[in-house]
């Protein structure tokens, strides 16, 4: 009876605290959270515990960073709690993404993992093939999920291309009808973009609407792995609801750039959509309470586009003065988005560079090998002055090269 009048204590405390009392009910965050006032500029400028990372599609802040804009958005607006995935700020979400993505439904996932895994093995319906980028997450990075759990046989196209084009999927398809004896059928055709293991290519449009075009005409279902979709339409000028228009599907993470700790969002038509939420129960995937990820999720959606377009073009200022220094070269990739290619002079240490940048100006960026360094650009570009940054690269560049 003791324990039971303590653990009743216990929840009373708990409730009557806020949330930056709780800091052990949310997990680490690795890359998450911002705070932004009403007008979407960021009211963290300048601030030296604001890292300027060059690593991550999105904002990268400390657990307790994270709780306290979880305690700013709960006392804005009470943050309303999900039951189980229903209701609450997970609702308001998932008919945010509906609508951002023009279709009839969406619903909240624990993993893009799962997402993608549940789409693909609802669209293909009973065939059991499904064509995948060979370059793509769900060919490479999911540990043969479509295989060993949902029976479905992964067929990838486009090696050694960033993306495969119409020619490449027809000729796939001729293959597998004229030499397969036992035809089990081909029922999904998936595009990734952007890319993350081409360097965030996007997709072109043309080529997206091409495929999109044979895989109606031939009653192909089409899934769109777009986890950083929103970084496709920053750098494209491409709408979102217009990528989204040509696939039955579309998965989008929420921790890439929307900062939260986890989760991701499927969108498509409500005869797919409803199947969802018996399958993630099937798979584990249900959980108790989602708030801590939609909410902040939804508070980053709010204005993303703005911000995306705004690190655009703050993006291309800080590289062209950035190539104006002795030793440092950025380029961009063909039919690219955030991620560019940092090259150094032999004098320069890629080890070195990283380390002052850090230790002397909070900002990140990855060590590369033979001179060459992974360069990406998010929201944190919009933390600090940018004349500040580029007068960093400098200070730390001529320091180096003496």
């Amino acid at each position: 009876m003791k324990k039971v009048i303590e653990e009743n204590n216990r929840r009373d405390f708990l409730k009557k605290c806020g949330l930056s009392t709780v800091p052990f009910l949310l997990p680490t965050v690795g890359l998450n959270a911002m705070s932004w006032s009403e007008n979407n500029k960021i009211d963290l400028t300048n601030n030296p515990e604001v890292a300027v990372n060059f690593i991550y599609d999105g904002l990268e802040l400390s657990p307790r960073q994270y709780i306290e804009k979880l305690t700013e958005i709960d006392q804005g607006e009470s943050l309303e709690p999900d039951f189980y995935g229903n209701g609450g700020t997970t609702k308001e979400l998932e008919e945010r993404f509906a609508k951002l993505t023009g279709k009839e439904k969406a619903i909240y996932l624990p993993t893009g993992t799962m997402a993608n895994q549940l789409a693909i093995k609802l669209l293909n319906g009973k065939n059991t093939k499904v064509i995948v980028p060979e370059n793509s997450h769900i060919f490479k990075d999911e540990a043969d999920a479509s295989q060993s759990v949902h029976r479905l046989r992964l067929v990838p196209i486009g090696k050694d291309k960033s993306y495969f084009q119409l020619d490449d999927l027809v000729s796939t398809v001729k293959y597998i009808n004229e030499n397969e004896v036992f035809r089990s059928g081909l029922g999904t055709v998936v595009i990734e973009n952007p890319i993350r293991r081409a360097n965030g290519t996007a997709v072109p449009i043309e080529t997206i609407k091409e495929v999109s075009a044979y895989c109606k005409n031939n009653g192909y279902k089409m899934h769109l792995d777009g986890a950083r979709i929103h970084l496709a339409s920053a750098f494209t000028n491409v709408s979102i609801e217009e990528y989204a228009s040509y696939f039955d599907t579309v998965y989008v993470s929420l921790y890439k750039y929307l900062n939260a700790n986890g989760g991701a969002m499927l969108c498509g038509d409500a005869e797919i959509i409803d199947q969802l939420s018996h399958q993630i129960k099937i798979l584990g995937g249900t959980m108790f309470q989602n708030w801590n990820n939609t909410a902040i999720a939804l508070h980053y959606l709010d204005g993303i586009t703005e911000r995306l377009n705004q690190v655009v073009v703050t993006a291309n200022k800080l590289i062209d003065e950035l190539n104006k220094i002795d030793g440092i070269s950025i380029s961009s990739t063909k039919n690219g988005t955030n991620i560019y290619n940092l090259k150094l002079a032999n004098n320069i240490s890629s080890k070195e560079l990283t380390k002052k940048l850090f230790e002397e100006h909070n900002i990140r960026l990855r060590s590369g090998e033979n001179g060459t360094v992974r360069f990406a650009v998010n929201e944190s570009l919009l933390t600090r002055d940018l004349q500040g940054i580029i007068n960093a690269w400098k200070t730390v560049a001529n320091q180096l090269r003496k």
